[in-house]
């Protein structure tokens, strides 16, 4: 995979893809087998979306041939999967300006970088994003901290919180998989949320129910997040507080605020593009929108039924790559043949 092309700006490729998370790295898998070049154009400075930057190491069950896989190790595996086709990437960057030209599009990146591809595919996810910061006085301090201390928005290694006494915000899946899987390691784990329910899956709540009753998981509801205590510039307790205004304090090492995502999806609110509720409207059978040679696929696309799950992107970046080959391609016919028939073909 190259990091950037050796050829000065504008570059010129087959496909522009826009978000280099799961979903767009497995575009670009979908466009190389039918013989389309890739540029992928994303803000992190390294692949892999959510996966790599907030949960590396936190288990997927729901990919098809894995009955488990990491974050990190699904972008290694996608990452190997796309290599034979030569993408070039541009990390670091984000699309601020998206025009449309005689031979398809102009894209221009933050930092002056210009692509045109025929077409476009937009994998941007949610958007950038950003964790929801607990309203807490000195929490800048402790965010300063280093692995497995302060607070922290996301867990890097497992290992860095071995001995730590962790407390956890949220109810969602991230709060009740953090818990389940950091009993295992850390020296007492304390789970903070405003209601005794969780809005997990359900075994994972089977399962942090079941470390609290044998004494590895502290279940503190209905409580909220109250204050910060700081002793020698570290993190030292987590103040909490029930509905009633009663208080209590949980010694911590590391504080993990989970409570979902600041979601942006910046310029591309701009590019006037149909948007639907949940992002931008396409048709499921092609995932393109309604802008000739743009396609969204992932979380970012909007359509009835839609399930936001990794899985589903694969499936709609492949029926975006097909829709796209006639654009890229005008002249040459799609005969439709399996991977097992063709085999992956040779990069140019």
């Amino acid at each position: 995979m190259n990091s950037l092309s050796d050829e000065p700006s504008p570059h010129a490729t087959d496909v522009a893809i826009i978000g280099a998370g799961p979903v767009g790295l497995f575009a670009v898998f979908e466009c190389g087998m039918l013989g389309m070049r890739c540029h992928v154009i994303d803000a992190l400075p390294e692949i892999g979306g959510q996966c790599r930057a907030l949960y590396p190491e936190k288990p997927i069950y729901d990919i098809p041939a894995w009955p488990v896989i990491s974050g990190g190790e699904l972008i290694d595996k996608l990452a190997a999967q796309m290599a034979p086709f030569n993408p070039v990437t541009h990390l670091g960057e984000q699309v601020s300006a998206l025009e449309e030209t005689n031979a398809g599009w102009r894209l221009k990146t933050s930092s002056g970088v210009e692509i045109n591809a025929r077409a476009v595919v937009i994998a941007a996810g949610v958007g950038a994003f950003g964790p929801k910061r607990p309203p807490l006085d000195g929490l800048d301090i402790c965010e300063a901290q280093g692995p497995g201390l302060g607070v922290k928005y996301s867990v890097g290694r497992i290992e860095d919180f071995r001995g730590k006494r962790v407390v956890i915000g949220g109810g969602g899946d991230s709060a009740v998989d953090w818990a389940n899987v950091l009993a295992d390691v850390a020296a007492s784990v304390a789970l903070v949320h405003r209601r005794g329910k969780f809005r997990a899956q359900p075994e994972s709540v089977r399962r942090l129910h079941e470390l609290a009753s044998a004494g590895r998981v502290d279940l503190v509801t209905p409580y909220q997040l109250a204050g910060l205590d700081v002793s020698n510039g570290r993190l030292a307790a987590v103040r909490v507080a029930d509905l009633d205004g009663n208080g209590k304090t949980l010694a911590a090492d590391v504080l993990l605020p989970f409570y979902g995502l600041a979601q942006e999806l910046g310029p591309i609110l701009d590019w006037r593009l149909g948007m639907g509720q949940d992002g931008i409207t396409v048709d499921p059978r092609t995932m393109s929108t309604d802008r000739s040679g743009i396609f969204a696929v992932g979380d970012v696309a909007d359509y009835p039924g839609k399930l936001k799950l990794i899985l589903s992107g694969f499936a709609e970046s492949a029926a975006a790559a097909h829709a796209a080959h006639g654009i890229v391609f005008p002249e040459k016919a799609l005969h439709f043949e399996y991977s097992t028939t063709k085999g992956v073909p040779a990069a140019d």
